[in-house]
């Protein structure tokens, strides 16, 4: 079982409730959200979608509205497994 690291005071919207279900599943490790930012356009829900990989797992990109907020995944899974498990929980 993983864990989340809560560093922020401020979260999207629905993010944190996303990620704790996420860091449950076996072969995750560490769960770091990041940086908020502003960006153009809009997403009316949560969307998660892997952004690049880093050492030991992938950092994803968290959208909801105008904001976006990165979060740092540590995972022995491949990135497409990654992003099943994210489109499951979102869905």
């Amino acid at each position: 079982m993983g864990r989340v690291v809560i560093t922020h005071s401020t979260y999207l919207e629905g993010l944190i409730p996303v990620l704790r279900a996420l860091a449950t599943r076996e072969g995750i490790n560490t769960i770091t959200p990041a940086v908020i930012c502003r960006v153009k356009g809009r997403s009316p829900q949560l969307r998660l979608k892997i952004s690049t990989p880093i050492t030991g797992g992938f950092k994803v990109m968290a959208r909801r509205g105008s904001s976006a907020q990165e979060v740092f995944v540590i995972t022995r899974w491949e990135r497409e497994h990654l992003q099943r498990e994210l489109d499951g929980l979102v869905g």
